[in-house]
């Protein structure tokens, strides 16, 4: 049956994601009422549907660390606004270490996330054991408690935000897919659908794993790429405590929650593989991925150690499902770079359901006053060159991005794929000279010289880095001015 689209809409959303329903949403909220939401199949169902649902504040930069406690703020009041129970359940979270350079980034992101006002305690590994008496306290050292950390559902949150967006006028339409971002003049005037025409004063790509064959009809890169992720759900446990606490042990690539009586355990893989290379079909709807039991032995057997119990008790759910991830780890949010009133928001990097509350709110502030509503540079499409929105590269990059999800998040840390891009020619005299090279934009650029015998290769850690006595060795001395 033909949908009765409007001709018109200040705002078109792509996409009924969290991400899309939560710019309808706070668009609405804030009296921008004339917004068109389309989803191609019913909402939720491309990513956000099987996610996991942890909200967590441990975060590393200010703007994501603002979007996550928000996320919190509005999971506390949303239900009230609306009469839909998003299923948050505040059961607060716990990061364990298991070697001081672990622990030392722990403890940095609390002191980081109490800047936000947001409560971050430090707690001794006996401490951890009886707030988690299934976890196996061997190696831990100890861990950061977030008391309002815990999960959400995500198909509820969703639906709540839909809802709240009705609510307040906004039009949401399933089953119809948007086409083509129609442009007048390098600016974004519109969609044409499976089913007609909508001009719009503004325009907003959400499509998640389809945003950047989206964008790349009009020439804006949206440097993501779908990636396969696992999680895998016990059967039922007896006596399981249901006031567990979200359980991450980063070192072992693992996360624990407790799911109505039974174990959710999800992984950050040693290794990942990208998905979709050849498209994604047209039918795909709430569809999951062929489960390959050896992308996840690895880390399996870590997490079996961490959690004992998982050695006797049997798994009811082999999950493996697509989520996107950008090629440098951060957010891709904002205005297209030659395109105006043409928006991006994808690419977060499986932190969609703590995050999509607070960067779809951003979006809509965004569009509503003219400018981003706090320093969100680190996200902006503009930094993405034209070869990394391209499949070769994302296709190498991106599956990184998931690897180093849970790795150690050093300071001045390097990629190792995809390089030796662009290279000046000066390169290779560079190297003979004992050249440590970093990379920017696909640039391949000295970050120090090592001396002769010493290996240019970076050591990483929080306090000074190899690097340091070399480069304080090669500076300049300075020049004694004359007066």
């Amino acid at each position: 049956m033909k949908k009765d689209l409007p001709s018109h809409a200040q705002v078109v959303i792509i996409g009924g994601g969290i991400h899309g329903c939560s710019v309808a949403y706070h668009l609405a909220k804030q009296g921008l009422t004339d917004v068109v939401l389309l989803e191609r199949k019913q909402l939720t169902s491309g990513t956000t549907w099987h996610a996991a649902g942890l909200v967590g504040q441990l975060q590393g930069s200010h703007a994501t660390t603002a979007f996550a406690k928000y996320g919190i703020e509005l999971l506390q009041e949303i239900e009230a606004e609306t009469g839909q129970n998003p299923g948050y359940r505040r059961s607060g979270s716990i990061s364990i270490a298991v070697n001081d350079e672990r622990m030392a980034e722990l403890k940095r992101k609390a002191d980081f996330a109490k800047l936000h006002g947001i409560e971050a305690h430090y707690l001794e590994t006996a401490e951890i054991q009886e707030r988690w008496p299934l976890m196996n306290p061997d190696g831990v050292l100890g861990g950061i408690y977030m008391p309002s950390d815990g999960s959400a559902n995500p198909v509820d949150l969703t639906t709540a935000l839909a809802k709240g967006a009705r609510m307040r006028g906004a039009k949401v339409f399933e089953n119809i897919k948007v086409e083509e971002v129609l442009t007048r003049g390098n600016k974004a005037v519109g969609v044409r659908t499976d089913q007609g025409t909508i001009s719009a004063d503004y325009v907003v790509n959400c499509g998640g794993m389809w945003a950047r064959d989206l964008g790349r009809q009009n020439g804006v890169g949206v440097p993501l790429h779908a990636c396969e992720h696992y999680y895998l759900v016990t059967e039922a446990i007896e006596n399981l405590p249901s006031d567990l606490p979200v359980l991450r042990s980063y070192c072992d690539g693992t996360y624990w929650k407790e799911d109505a009586g039974k174990l959710l355990f999800g992984f950050a893989h040693f290794q990942a593989k990208p998905w979709g290379m050849k498209g994604i079909s047209e039918d795909f709807e709430f569809d999951s991925l062929p489960f390959v039991e050896e992308d996840v032995m690895e880390v399996l057997e870590l997490a079996m150690n961490r959690v004992p119990l998982l050695q006797e008790t049997g798994i009811r759910t082999f999950f493996n499902g697509p989520e996107s991830y950008s090629y440098d780890g951060r957010f891709i949010l904002g205005q297209a770079p030659d395109i105006s009133n043409y928006f991006v928001l994808g690419g977060v990097n499986s932190t969609g359901i703590q995050s999509g509350s607070g960067a779809g709110r951003a979006v809509a502030q965004w569009i509503i006053d003219g400018h981003p509503p706090i320093d969100l540079s680190e996200m902006d499409p503009k930094r993405c060159e034209e070869f990394q929105a391209r499949d070769p590269y994302l296709q190498e990059r991106c599956p990184e991005t998931l690897v180093l999800t849970y790795a150690m998040h050093w300071p001045n840390r390097q990629r190792d794929t995809v390089r030796n891009l662009r290279r000046t020619p000066f390169y290779h005299p560079m190297k003979a000279r004992g050249a440590c090279f970093t990379e920017a934009q696909g640039w391949e650029r000295p970050g120090w010289f090592a001396p002769e015998g010493v290996e240019p290769k970076y050591e990483y850690s929080f306090g000074r880095q190899n690097w340091f006595p070399m480069c304080k060795r090669n500076r300049r001395p300075r020049v004694k001015l004359l007066r």
